[in-house]
């Protein structure tokens, strides 16, 4: 049995999706939700499931131990991001090697990188007038958006697309991909171990 933490910092709808997914698996659970917003939604749906929060601050995120022995007491084998809009420091990168993915509502490397969250994504996309948009499921490496990418899945951009209309769009993508996607990268062996 897998030990899995989300990391979130908002509402947590693709939190709720995975918790909901891993509820009765016998591979894997949620364990933990981390999260960097006091009051995020995505606590209250933690809440709900009996799963216990983590509220870490920048500070010990970026320049102290990056809650390294934390996520280790929990004993956590994977990180999932979930609107989760800190950059993964180097540390947790290096302790969890291809252990840690992000999802991203549009089709990388576009519409990619710091600030690049939520609305503004759809924003950029509609104004560049794109025909598809979608999302990217990736490995997390030390650059915002950068790592290798596991499945794009794309939906078009129609003419009186609004952000609100495509956010709706991008989310039944995510709600319907994200959890099996985990589940199939927790399934595999560790190629990794010596």
């Amino acid at each position: 049995m897998k030990n899995v933490a989300i990391f979130a910092s908002g509402t947590g709808s693709n939190a709720k999706k995975i918790i909901e997914h891993f509820q009765n698996s016998p591979i894997a659970r949620v364990t933990l939700i981390v999260c960097n917003k006091p009051g995020a939604g995505v606590l209250e749906i933690a809440k709900t499931h009996g799963i216990p929060s983590l509220i870490i601050e920048k500070e010990r995120f970026f320049s102290g131990d990056a809650y390294l022995p934390l996520l280790q007491e929990w004993q956590i084998d994977f990180i999932v991001l979930a609107g989760f809009l800190w950059k993964v420091p180097a540390a947790l990168v290096t302790a969890f090697p291809q252990k840690i993915i992000n999802i991203h509502p549009a089709l990388l490397p576009k519409y990619g990188g710091k600030g690049m969250y939520g609305s503004k994504v759809h924003e950029a996309v509609i104004k560049a007038s794109e025909k598809v948009s979608g999302i990217s499921i990736h490995y997390v490496n030390e650059i915002y958006d950068d790592g290798t990418t596991i499945l794009q899945v794309t939906c078009p951009v129609d003419e009186n697309e609004t952000a609100e209309t495509l956010a709706a769009k991008i989310h039944v993508l995510e709600h319907s991909h994200y959890p099996q996607v985990i589940e199939n990268l927790i399934k595999q062996p560790d190629s990794k171990k010596s």
